[in-house]
């Protein structure tokens, strides 16, 4: 599979200024994390992808959209690949909103507030990761599937930290990192 982080939001301009969270609950993409979600697009619409799976965090959707709509494909939205929650921008936008935000994607299967109460911790992501990964190795389309995720996930997927508007490609059915490095 093709793993995408999202593009740049308001909160990694924020935090890369200060070192400190800038309080921002579900940042979307600045100008810049438009630019990149639209470069990824382009890029990936030689890619043979059948599908398209993102964390229903603004900033996710935000970068999914440039390649759904290049390939006219839906995106699926699934809480299992969003963020650590951590930090104030791990704060989501509750189901009803986003409906009225996307009216296109289908939000059905979430929970209002899908995001969760308390700070997870790096063994309790990584867990969700390996969890995901299993899943898809086991599903036959694995190769063909883009997920726009973000740095904490898919450090935890696969041991390795990306920029934002990079991708990597992750093979599920290989063995899975036994030790991932969280940096604060």
């Amino acid at each position: 599979m093709i793993l995408l982080r999202h593009g740049q939001s308001e909160f990694n301009l924020g935090i890369a200024a200060t070192r400190r969270d800038p309080g921002i609950e579900d940042a979307c993409l600045t100008e810049y994390g438009h630019y990149q979600a639209e470069d990824a697009a382009r890029k990936l619409t030689n890619e043979r992808i059948t599908r398209i799976i993102a964390s229903p965090y603004t900033r996710a959707l935000q970068t999914a959209e440039p390649l759904a709509r290049c390939l006219g494909l839906p995106i699926e939205i699934h809480p299992v690949v969003r963020e650590r929650f951590g930090l104030k921008c791990d704060v989501g936008t509750p189901r009803s909103r986003l409906i009225g935000a996307w009216p296109a994607h289908d939000f059905s299967h979430i929970e209002e507030k899908w995001w969760p109460d308390e700070h997870e911790t790096p063994a309790e992501v990584t867990g969700r990761a390996q969890s995901f990964r299993r899943q898809m190795g086991a599903r036959p389309d694995w190769r063909d599937t883009v997920v726009v995720s973000h740095w904490g996930f898919i450090l935890c997927l696969t041991g390795l930290s990306i920029a934002n508007g990079e991708t990597i490609r992750c093979d599920p059915t290989s063995p899975i990192p036994e030790q991932v490095i969280w940096r604060a």
